[in-house]
């Protein structure tokens, strides 16, 4: 798949970024990864993202990426294509960019590099640096400490063709406006803030349809009910399931720092497939909120 087809791809439908599984030790275990995402499969998502932030790529070891990525190629070859999330220092992010090139994976997730503070032309050049490693798809993710501006991005078009992809997790909207306006169709845009539902509206009124959806791990039916919803704009059926489920999920995840990743790991035990603990420095949900969460996927239905 070359670059701009991967474009075409991202241009359209639900992505989603499937968990990480550990066992009770915190160890990746590659059985029942596979199979989480033969199960999430059927159900028809463009693309996913192996070891993003939901995969919890901060916590993950150099040595055990391989594996991580190799089994999400693997498992769906043919059926969906793998984007490896890859991040940290510039040469960090070359290895494991190169890693996940030679495995398989047909583009690359750059997240935001670690804490270090820097100017946003030193962040552009570690965005060049990782696109020219590789020839396979890049899509950069704006959000925290990367917060490339309009300008950033035409030089990095300019400079990087297989850069194919512009991920916005900032929501800020005079930011994505003047992008979206001065890139034109240059990338495929992709929406990133955490729960994507909630904004989906919004950023499709922007021009930006396309976003990745963490509920896809646990409640995929209506993940993808809600997507066709907003795809047809039908507003009764989108406030309806923000109402019903997305603000009383809301109301839990926001009760505790890194619980965007942690209620997604509930979620999926709750519906069958345990992904195993989050690693430190996050921590689990409680058990009230585990049964809080429980109730609202049981008004969902089966999925």
């Amino acid at each position: 798949m070359t670059p701009q087809e991967l474009k075409h791809v991202l241009s359209s439908g639900l992505l989603s970024f499937p968990l990480t599984d550990f066992d009770a030790n915190g160890d990746f275990r590659p059985d029942t990864y596979a199979k989480r995402l033969e199960w999430l499969a059927p159900y028809g998502a463009t693309a996913l993202f192996a070891a993003g932030g939901t995969g919890e790529f901060f916590s993950l070891e150099a040595s055990e990426y391989s594996g991580i990525i190799k089994t999400a190629v693997d498992t769906c070859q043919g059926s969906v294509p793998i984007l490896a999330g890859v991040g940290g220092s510039t040469r960090q992010a070359i290895a494991y960019a190169q890693e996940a090139e030679r495995l398989g994976a047909k583009g690359l997730l750059l997240l935001p590099h670690y804490l270090t503070e820097a100017s946003q032309d030193g962040v552009a050049a570690h965005v060049e640096a990782v696109c020219k490693s590789v020839k396979i798809g890049v899509v950069v993710y704006n959000r925290n400490v990367c917060r490339l501006q309009p300008h950033h991005l035409e030089q990095l078009a300019e400079r990087c063709p297989n850069l194919i992809g512009y991920k916005d997790g900032l929501g800020d909207i005079e930011l994505m406006v003047a992008i979206r306006r001065r890139l034109g169709d240059r990338f495929s845009y992709l929406g990133g803030l955490p729960t994507a539902e909630v904004y989906a509206a919004a950023y499709k009124a922007l021009g930006v349809p396309v976003y990745s959806s963490a509920v896809f791990n646990f409640v995929p039916k209506t993940a993808v009910q809600f997507y066709e919803a907003i795809a047809r704009d039908d507003h009764e059926a989108v406030g309806k399931l923000i109402d019903d489920f997305f603000l009383p999920y809301l109301e839990i995840r926001n009760r505790c720092a890194g619980y965007a990743v942690s209620i997604v790991k509930a979620g999926a035990k709750i519906a069958g497939y345990d992904a195993g603990p989050v690693r430190t420095p996050l921590t689990d949900l409680k058990q009230d909120e585990y049964e809080q969460l429980a109730a609202l996927m049981d008004k969902l239905g089966p999925q």
